[in-house]
């Protein structure tokens, strides 16, 4: 069970929904009645300011009753359709930076259960080459976000900075070298690379004079191999393992916000910017 910002929502849902139904079975019923009664009593010609204070509806219920609806459309779109999230680090560059803000599709995995996510409808599986962001095995707490690069099975392999999958080497294509902006000056000068993941073309950073996380892997049923775009700064399956399934959270697929970190302005190009 993860207790985040869904559960806090989960719970303000309950809270308001349980104000508003015991208002309408027990108490709205007695408002109405003392009207009624009020108005029997001065036969019919009740003044209009003492027919509304003895009708009107509690402040916390009035609360209770406008929020209930927003917090279930809210709740309802986080969970089953998008959700927003922040990078917070340098792992996925070049592809995303330290002050995206991106939105992740909740239903391309599965329909899942808010707060406990338990699948309930099966949609989709991942593929090699997603974005995805998962729950972190060590800490569920902690949302991560990572490349799919091998899947359930895979025999993963990764030496002098290349991929292998299944003995076959995933191509990479030189881009030159990166020049970094804002938050990304300090992987200035850094190898650009294409790499290609089965159908999927994607950019990557390497460090030649870093050597990190060389070794074989094996993928275990219903687990997921991920990594960074940005190899050699980023802490991934190759030093903690893999992702389970039921760890997913969902898809990466837009950035539609970006805040410069380190110089505080908004980075315009990267809006709207589709993740690939």
């Amino acid at each position: 069970m993860n207790f985040d910002f869904q559960a806090i929502m989960l719970l303000a849902l309950l809270a308001t929904g349980v104000i508003w139904a015991v208002d309408v079975l027990r108490y709205a019923p007695r408002r109405r009645q003392a009207l009624a009664d009020a108005t029997a009593a001065a036969r019919g010609e009740i003044n209009a300011e003492v027919a509304g204070k003895i009708a009107r509806e509690p402040l916390l219920v009035e609360y209770a009753r406008s929020f209930f609806p927003i917090i279930l459309v809210v709740l309802l779109l986080r969970s089953f359709i998008v959700e927003p999230f922040r990078i917070p680090s340098a792992s996925m560059m070049p592809t995303l930076i330290a002050g995206d803000f991106i939105l992740v599709n909740k239903y391309t995995y599965g329909i899942r259960l808010p707060l406990f996510g338990k699948k309930m409808i099966a949609v989709g599986e991942p593929r090699r080459g997603d974005v995805v962001v998962f729950r972190y095995p060590k800490d569920p707490s902690v949302d991560y976000i990572k490349r799919v690069v091998g899947l359930p099975g895979d025999h993963i392999s990764y030496y002098d900075k290349t991929v292998y999958i299944n003995g076959q080497a995933m191509v990479q294509k030189s881009q030159g070298y990166y020049t970094g902006v804002g938050a990304g000056l300090s992987m200035t000068g850094a190898s650009l690379r294409e790499e290609q993941l089965g159908k999927v073309k994607h950019k990557i950073l390497i460090m030649n004079s870093r050597k990190m996380g060389e070794g074989e892997y094996v993928v275990p049923p219903g687990r997921y191999f991920v990594m960074g775009d940005n190899r050699d700064n980023s802490n991934d399956s190759r030093f903690w393992g893999t992702v389970p399934e039921e760890n997913l959270v969902g898809r990466a697929f837009m950035i539609w916000f970006s805040w410069n970190t380190e110089n505080t302005w908004i980075s315009w190009g990267r809006i709207g910017k589709h993740i690939q």
